[in-house]
């Protein structure tokens, strides 16, 4: 394997997603923190005081003392950034990064339907990175996108069930943790003791990004998965992890036993053993009664495998299941650490930095 050597800025750093950047980043192999930015209250302070630190362990010392930059492209010299920017502000700073000829990873929302930017999640659509041929934005520039926190962790479940079999419809009830609504998040008046059921714009994410991620590249564009979904989500009081309660219909004979064994069964494609945040298991299959839950399992794989149970035959449907994914690590800045891992591996980050390199000096 080529090694690997990049530097990495984090675009909203100092939020409670660009913080997991930083900590999944510390000692990375292949990456470096070389620049943070954030809002301008923040931007010309060191890290250590414009962040409102959420972990336990430390700020790593590498970053700690780096000095917070404005979010422009001027102002962070790296050969990637991760965005952890709110979706108010996201769509125009990726885009003018993108254009100054920088790789973009994001977990912001704002370019997930873009026809010519992939919704990546690596063990499932590794081939959608050839979109990145058919963007625009400038020489070597590039965005590529992570899915929302639900789906990422339902999509890793339904991936070797769609491998296996010919899957129809799906029917999910979500039971999101607090985290996924960032911080501070939700007042404590209406999250302890409490159920919240309706979390704005949850529901359509699921309704569509299932779709383009499971769905076959064209030529130039992806021809969307034929498959029907129905979400209902809710915040409920839990920390860590996304527990998805779904009921799946196949449009062929398939029990309990079958769906069980595809989900022990699936490896990943071989394009992605090479990275070092790829989880192994993928996806875990538990046979525990009780089994998942957040307070046991949502570290699974660091964060990153997916954990399965109560794998059931349903008189509604054909079989029916729990699903747990860690909404902060792989459904948000461990996802998009995998995402960028793929791009080196591939030769993408490599291109762009060569692309870089080869611009005329300004003036």
């Amino acid at each position: 394997m080529d090694e690997h050597d990049y530097r990495v800025g984090i675009l909203g750093a100092t939020g409670a997603v660009g913080q997991t950047f930083i900590r999944l980043l510390d000692d990375h192999p292949w990456f470096t923190v070389t620049s943070v930015a954030a809002s301008e209250r923040s931007a010309g302070r060191p890290y250590r005081e414009a962040a409102n630190w959420l972990s336990g362990q430390p700020i790593p010392p590498s970053v700690a003392s780096l000095e917070v930059q404005s979010t422009e492209p001027e102002a962070m010299d790296c050969d990637v950034v991760f965005s952890a920017l709110d979706s108010s502000v996201a769509g125009e700073i990726e885009e003018a990064f993108a254009r100054a000829g920088v790789p973009v990873v994001s977990n912001a929302k704002n370019y997930r339907q873009h026809d010519r930017v992939p919704l990546l999640i690596p063990e499932v659509n590794p081939g959608h990175l050839a979109l990145i041929d058919e963007q625009s934005w400038g020489d070597g520039g590039f965005i590529v996108t992570n899915p929302n926190c639900s789906t990422t962790g339902l999509i890793c479940g339904l991936h070797p069930l769609m491998d296996a079999f010919d899957l129809e419809a799906v029917q999910v009830t979500m039971l999101q943790a607090l985290s996924g609504a960032g911080y501070p998040g939700v007042p404590s008046l209406d999250a302890v003791g409490n159920v919240i059921p309706h979390i704005g714009g949850e529901e359509e994410k699921l309704a569509t990004e299932p779709r383009k991620i499971l769905g076959t590249l064209d030529g130039d564009r992806i021809e969307p998965a034929a498959l029907t979904l129905s979400a209902q989500c809710t915040r409920v009081p839990v920390r860590n992890g996304h527990l998805a309660c779904a009921s799946v219909r196949f449009r062929d004979d398939i029990e309990a036993e079958a769906v069980a064994d595809a989900l022990r069964t699936f490896r990943a494609p071989a394009v992605t053993e090479s990275l070092p945040s790829r989880p192994d298991p993928f996806v875990q299959v538990l046979d525990a009664p009780d089994a998942p839950q957040p307070q046991r399992h949502v570290e699974a794989g660091g964060g990153m495998t997916v954990s399965v149970g109560r794998v059931q035959d349903c008189p509604v449907n054909d079989v029916k299941f729990v699903l747990l994914s860690h909404n902060t690590v792989r459904g948000a800045a461990g996802g998009a650490l995998l995402n960028a891992e793929l791009l080196a591996s591939e030769g993408y980050l490599d291109r762009a930095r060569a692309d870089a390199a080869t611009e005329p000096a300004a003036g």
